[in-house]
């Protein structure tokens, strides 16, 4: 309980109360950055520069002051260093604004809305980061804030991440490109990371030049990508399906493992200096790189072995 009973008295209880919670604050951005690094998870805040640099904003108009959730603020303009995903303190520069917010609210100050950009259902502070930060430490659930919105022609939700961000701009200058969607409905490609479609766009346009070649005549856009998908794409993704090799890469796709997999087909063609099956290709692929933590580890002892097998074999000349 504060001791107001004079002025002098409530300023240091407020101080030592404003420093035990940021250093409270702290502490638990430094363990949740730990348990970010060990499970391989995103813990950042959005910085709004990529956002701009990545989507296609198509312009912005004010909203005024709302009452907006703060579990929907994920992102900053320019304070994305300095707070975590949580918007809790990545250092301890920090800690004088910090405190100064944190002892306004314990006096029942009323403070100036934060400043937002509003970009789907998603939130990026403009003016307010400590705010912010000070407000979700408390629980609260939603702050008052002075909102622009940027118009964008796709939806976003609150639980994606930069990556996600930039695969869906992909994912729509693709289908503008490709039309892969009017072309064949039933087709369902996508990626874990950034810069699958670029790469599908570059395979579609090798495949109608071979088509060319092998036509002896030209090859419109829509066959090269219907062609693409039916005589390329979609015979390894049955060899990825029959083969169960989803099942040794979690949290992946069919569409990561058939990028992955073509390029080490290519790789296997001139490294063996003969032509390679799809199934070959894939289960040397699993082999070699699955990601199930025994069959990784297993490959890990055996590369380890053949090393120094080799090493050995060369030092004793056999």
């Amino acid at each position: 309980m504060l001791d107001n009973s004079g002025n002098d008295n409530w300023t240091s209880d407020v101080k030592q109360i404003a420093r035990a919670d940021f250093d409270a604050a702290l502490r638990k951005g430094f363990w949740r950055s730990m348990v970010s690094w060990i499970t391989q998870s995103n813990n950042e805040l959005l910085p709004f520069e990529v956002v701009q640099k990545n989507l296609p904003l198509a312009g912005q108009h004010a909203l005024g002051v709302r009452t907006i959730p703060t579990e929907q603020i994920v992102g900053s303009v320019s304070r994305y260093h300095d707070f975590d995903r949580a918007f809790l303190p990545r250092q301890s520069r920090t800690q004088n604004r910090w405190m100064s917010i944190d002892s306004a609210v314990l006096q029942d100050v009323i403070l100036p809305p934060i400043q937002v950009y509003k970009i789907g259902k998603m939130y990026f502070v403009k003016d307010g980061n400590h705010r912010v930060s000070v407000a979700k430490e408390k629980g609260q659930s939603f702050i008052d804030a002075d909102v622009i919105e940027i118009d964008l022609p796709i939806e976003m939700d609150t639980v994606t991440d930069i990556d996600t961000l930039i695969q869906k701009v992909e994912e729509l200058e693709f289908e503008k490109q490709a039309h892969l969607h009017r072309l064949r409905p039933e087709a369902d490609i996508r990626f874990t990371v950034p810069g699958g479609y670029q790469r599908l766009l570059e395979h579609i346009h090798v495949h109608q030049w071979y088509m060319g070649v092998e036509r002896q005549a030209a090859v419109s856009w829509e066959e090269a990508v219907t062609g693409w998908y039916d005589d390329v794409y979609l015979p390894l993704v049955v060899v990825i399906r029959e083969y169960h090799v989803l099942q040794e890469f979690p949290h992946r796709t069919e569409a990561d493992l058939y990028l992955w997999i073509i390029e080490h087909l290519y790789y296997l063609r001139e490294d063996w200096k003969k032509d390679v099956s799809l199934e070959t290709a894939a289960t040397h692929f699993t082999d070699l790189y699955s990601q199930r933590p025994l069959r990784y580890l297993l490959n890990l002892i055996r590369r380890t072995v053949r090393v120094i097998t080799d090493r050995e074999e060369e030092r004793t000349g056999g």
